[in-house]
């Protein structure tokens, strides 16, 4: 019973002696942010087909948590070309270690690169 206290009491101080920012860090989702501007002529249908192929991969690879996805709807021009945006969020970023190389995501890239003309990636700890 004792060795029982003493891992709590080990565990309480532990606690205590990391910074708030670490332990917030921690807990932070990481987020992998990407906008594509496809080719002149992509036509919509094929736009929806890689939509659907980028969603479905949340199904096909483990370490990703959520996805979600928008199309431009900028008031201001500044969207530099680029029409869809996704948000992937891992529960670290060894899931993105997972994702990068992972087949389902080679495939993905496969069918996307005949129709792009151009990509933004940022990818980033989430801080509150």
């Amino acid at each position: 019973m004792k060795l029982i206290h003493l891992v709590v009491a080990i565990s309480c101080i532990a606690a205590l002696v990391l910074s708030p920012d670490a332990r917030a860090e921690e807990a932070s989702p990481f987020r992998h942010f990407v906008s594509f501007q496809f080719k002149d002529g992509t036509p919509d249908a094929k736009k929806t087909e890689i939509v659907d192929a980028f969603m479905a991969l949340k199904t096909k690879i483990d370490t990703i948590t959520e996805i979600e996805w928008g199309g431009t709807e900028n008031i201001e021009p500044l969207n530099d070309g680029f029409t869809h945006s996704f948000l992937v969020s891992f529960k670290d970023k060894s899931g993105l270690e997972v994702y990068i190389p992972h087949p389902a995501h080679v495939e993905f890239v496969k069918l996307l690169k005949l129709h792009l003309e151009k990509v933004y990636v940022f990818d980033y700890t989430a801080k509150k």
